[in-house]
């Protein structure tokens, strides 16, 4: 792994209880040669002086070779999208301050534990495959995203059932009528996916999650499809008060027309995650989930 020199620090916002640590934190990367690099809100958050080296969130990717997220999974998902986004192959530490944290495992007791395992090149790290999403509006590409968890079709608020046309590369492969779909990544899996009814799938594995949202007919069920394949959902609107929406990560996301188009691909490059090495993924569901508890 290359040498880790300057180190990104990003914590939730408004995350008070993170002030302390991120000023502990700083010294202690200081100590051992690395220059922490702090996200400009998480900078202020901390109380600390105008000379210290900050950046936008936005740039913190390009301006890193390790990023230290502080907070829940939201946090880390954005901090992915824009790694991802910049293009760059910079590894991601979650620190867990939320309530769940299956991205952000780490504990505030195995912190510095693991930025030594980083720092010396000893540390066990995921590749967690990501998603492209490709919005297609009059054959031309209107919005696109990175994301790492899930790409979700679904209806508006006041809609009643949607019917979607979804196909796999050149093969149609189901009509859903249903609240929306979820496509899903491995890591996404456990997110909305399971929510809804869907299988986990390990994050090692190369697949992709196809789950409708509360279907209409119980013959609709989940499909796990390989990742090399590009997944294409058209909603079919049969009249003006259809509403229909794609998010990403549950972040972003914007409204779909009658002739639109989603193209979901796996992404060219997967997010190297920092794993605690006291716990397996098997660990974690139980602990979080408490999946396989009698």
């Amino acid at each position: 792994m290359p040498t880790i020199s300057r180190v990104g620090l990003v914590a939730k916002h408004n995350l008070d209880a993170a002030a302390g640590v991120l000023a502990e934190l700083a010294g202690w990367l200081e100590a051992r040669g690395a220059t922490p690099v702090f996200e400009t809100e998480t900078a202020t958050l901390a109380g600390l002086p105008p000379d210290r080296p900050t950046s936008t969130r936005d740039a913190l990717p390009s301006d890193c070779d390790l990023i230290v997220v502080l907070g829940g999974d939201g946090t880390l998902i954005g901090m992915a999208n824009r790694i991802a986004q910049a293009g760059v192959d910079v590894p991601i530490l979650g620190v867990n301050f939320g309530s769940l944290g299956f991205l952000t495992e780490i504990t505030l007791p195995e912190l510095y534990e693991s930025l030594d395992g980083v720092l010396d090149g000893s540390a066990d790290m995921d590749r967690r495959m990501m998603l492209r999403a490709q919005t297609l509006r009059e054959d031309a590409v209107f919005t696109e995203r990175i994301v790492l968890n899930d790409v979700v079709i679904t209806k508006g608020a006041l809609s009643r059932i949607i019917e979607l046309a979804v196909s796999v590369g050149d093969q149609p492969v189901m009509r859903v009528r249903a609240d929306g779909l979820i496509v899903a990544s491995p890591t996404g899996s456990t997110a909305y996916n399971l929510a809804a009814g869907g299988p986990i799938v390990h994050p090692a594995l190369d697949a992709v999650l196809l789950t409708p949202i509360a279907p209409h007919t119980l013959t609709n069920r989940p499909v796990i499809i390989p990742a090399s394949s590009i997944v294409r959902v058209e909603p079919l609107m049969n009249n003006s008060h259809d509403e229909v929406f794609v998010t990403f990560d549950g972040q972003t996301g914007h409204p779909l027309q009658a002739d639109d188009a989603v193209e979901i691909g796996r992404a060219g490059r997967p997010l190297r995650v920092v794993r605690s090495s006291r716990r397996s993924y098997f660990d974690v569901l139980r602990q979080k989930l408490k999946w396989g508890e009698r």
